[in-house]
């Protein structure tokens, strides 16, 4: 019987918020489980200039931490399930997408004055803002949520787009904010679990927690 797993993540405080979040959920199902985890800083966190905007779904954010579970370091790593490439790396597979919390878009800021400039690393969050507001100036941004929101407090924008359920995680839903309409990016607001595809034991372990896409 498994009682603890090493665990690969990102070491974001948004990327452990998540793995606890994981492991919550777990504990209903088998209270006994312990997480060991381990923080890894990937090229998606070390570089701060390329923009997502260029970006298809790579292994940008995932790439080292996959190397690691691949030479079997930790059993089981945990995502955002938005982040991860497609396809996953070889020998790799996921055992669990999680329900996850509310998937929207919402746009933070303080005052929004006519031309506000607005940060966002996405193409399709900027042309959403702009059939909303045509006067908004969108740059681009990159960097964790305390470091978006920083640039925010320091009036270097007048507002930052991201997700509402990294808002949800790091307990900061009181910051004043709107949702915004039309489409978000796929598996938004869900975590994904990794496993080797020969892990059947985890695979097993995890079904409880899995929720298939509609």
């Amino acid at each position: 019987m498994i009682s603890s797993l090493e665990v690969g993540a990102r070491g974001s405080k948004l990327a452990q918020a998540q793995v606890w979040e994981v492991h919550r959920e777990l504990l209903q199902y088998h209270p006994h489980i312990e997480f060991k985890p381990l923080w890894i800083t990937t090229t998606g966190d070390e570089d701060k200039k390329t923009s997502l905007r260029d970006l298809d779904k790579t292994d940008f954010f995932t790439r080292e931490i996959d190397q690691m579970q691949l030479q079997g370091r930790f059993r089981i790593s945990i995502h955002s399930a938005k982040d991860l490439p497609d396809p996953l790396a070889p020998g790799l597979k996921i055992v669990a997408l999680t329900k996850g919390v509310d998937p929207s878009d919402v746009l933070v800021y303080n005052e929004l004055p006519e031309n506000a400039v607005i940060g966002t690393s996405s193409y399709r969050r900027e042309q959403n803002l702009l059939q909303w507001r045509a006067d908004l100036r969108c740059v681009d941004i990159r960097g964790t949520i305390q470091e978006r929101l920083a640039l925010l407090d320091t009036g270097q924008i007048d507002g930052v787009v991201m997700a509402e359920a990294a808002l949800i995680r790091l307990g900061l839903t009181h910051r004043k904010r709107l949702v915004l309409e039309g489409e978000t990016t796929p598996l938004q607001g869900k975590l994904a679990v990794i496993a080797l595809n020969s892990d059947h034991e985890i695979a097993e372990l995890f079904r409880c927690l899995h929720h298939p896409l509609d």
